[in-house]
């Protein structure tokens, strides 16, 4: 059996990992949106940005109350993967490429789909843990699944004029 102990490591653990995650999400947010502040989808992703920001620092606030210590080498790494990921080739020399927009469009996805699940571990904890405010998880974990609605429709738009093609989004089920 895990004891109480074991649980507070882990959640430490779990919640650095996190945190390196959202450093890198507020890296590739903010570049994304300065990347295409003068396109008509600029403004939603500096809008996400802000959140992603907001959320981070939500996160760090939740670790605070917690105790869990910030391990900063595991935020400085999310960062560092971050700025690697712009390095990749896109089809062009020295420019942007559409291919660009696609493939950080989906990485900010990904990012937030693993920030809400954070955010339901976390309101699973509150429901013993007094230091934790069910009602504020409630509403990250709400603002993470319209972020997540929001991403795909910018990424839809994205891979349309990428590659060509619908602007509909497609189910798949």
């Amino acid at each position: 059996m895990t004891s109480a102990a074991d649980h507070d490591n882990l959640l430490g653990i779990y919640l650095n990992d996190h945190l390196a995650g959202a450093a890198a999400g507020v890296e590739l947010s903010r570049r994304l949106a300065g990347a295409e502040r003068g396109e008509p989808h600029g403004p939603a992703l500096r809008a996400l940005a802000r959140e992603i920001e907001e959320d981070r620092s939500a996160l760090l606030e939740m670790m605070r109350a917690l105790d869990v210590s910030v391990q900063s080498y595991k935020t400085w790494l999310g960062w560092v993967a971050a700025k690697a990921g712009s390095l990749k080739p896109n089809g062009r020399l020295l420019a942007r490429s559409p291919l660009s927009r696609v493939v950080e469009l989906e990485m900010m996805r990904l990012g937030v789909e693993g920030k809400a699940a954070c955010w339901r571990t976390l309101r699973i904890r509150a429901e013993h843990d007094a230091r934790l405010d069910n009602s504020r998880l409630d509403k990250l974990i709400l603002r993470a699944n319209d972020q997540v609605e929001r991403l795909e429709q910018l990424r839809v738009l994205a891979a349309a004029d990428a590659f060509g093609g619908s602007t509909a989004p497609v189910d798949g089920r």
